[in-house]
């Protein structure tokens, strides 16, 4: 019996039609996701090619801190749980498996994004100003 290996390789590019400027993109945070709070179609895309099995979390989705666990959620301005304090922004798309309970990310906490293009929509007349809260210049 011979074995023959096959390969396979697949190139996934995305972009930041959200991102405004470069500033602030040299400093991001790694921060962790909680899986749980995320929804599919808005903050990521589940993986439907049977050879690439990982789901997308999407740039530029706006999160804040769960205050209990420390771990980052979609922001809410309605929300009671930390989360209603913008964090900052995913910078960057990331990978994970089905079942992922956490989810590491970059988290861009200051810069310049345009509100029109952030993924799932921002009103940021509900963002309140916070010491805690991201440094974010909003661009129409």
């Amino acid at each position: 019996m011979t074995v023959q290996p096959i390969t396979t390789s697949a190139t996934y590019s995305h972009g930041r039609p959200w991102l405004a400027s470069l500033h602030g993109t040299d400093q991001t945070d790694t921060v962790t996701v909680d899986a749980s709070k995320l929804a599919a179609g808005t903050h990521y895309v589940a993986s439907t090619d049977s050879t690439q099995p990982y789901s997308r979390l999407l740039s530029g989705i706006p999160l804040g801190r769960i205050t209990a666990s420390g771990l980052y959620g979609p922001y809410d301005p309605a929300a009671v749980d930390g989360r209603q304090v913008l964090a900052g922004l995913v910078f960057d798309e990331a990978l994970f498996a089905p079942g992922q309970p956490k989810i590491p990310c970059a988290l861009l906490w200051h810069g310049s994004a345009r509100a029109s293009k952030i993924p799932g929509g921002i009103d940021t007349t509900k963002i309140t100003a916070s010491p805690a809260g991201a440094l974010i210049r909003w661009v129409a």
